[in-house]
């Protein structure tokens, strides 16, 4: 991670692709997985890591946004869980990436 170059994002301003890997690494949703961290004006934000080979991503939402992003992608189910016919596609499509299990 130390040499990769770390990118700061919103969910919704990343590319397609890297918001289906995302959910691919994040099947169960993203709020039990955000950490907090300091901004370059040293207030504390939380955000979602993600690690690609070539890039760190910390996407940044709350608790509040990562519900809302779940319960309004049709990608997930009532449970908040990935529908399994789109972690198929998923999983298809980025068979050449890294392992998301």
């Amino acid at each position: 991670m130390n040499n990769k170059p770390r990118v700061l994002k919103a969910f919704e301003a990343l590319d397609q692709n890297i918001q289906e890997q995302i959910k691919l690494a994040y099947p169960e949703g993203f709020k039990d997985h955000l950490i907090k961290f300091m901004n370059k004006d040293g207030e504390y934000q939380s955000g979602l890591p993600f690690e690609t080979d070539e890039k760190y991503y910390l996407v940044k939402m709350t608790v509040a946004e990562a519900r809302e992003l779940i319960a309004d992608d049709d990608d997930y189910d009532d449970e908040g869980n990935l529908r399994e016919e789109v972690r198929e596609e998923y999983e298809e499509r980025y068979e050449d990436e890294e392992d998301f299990d």
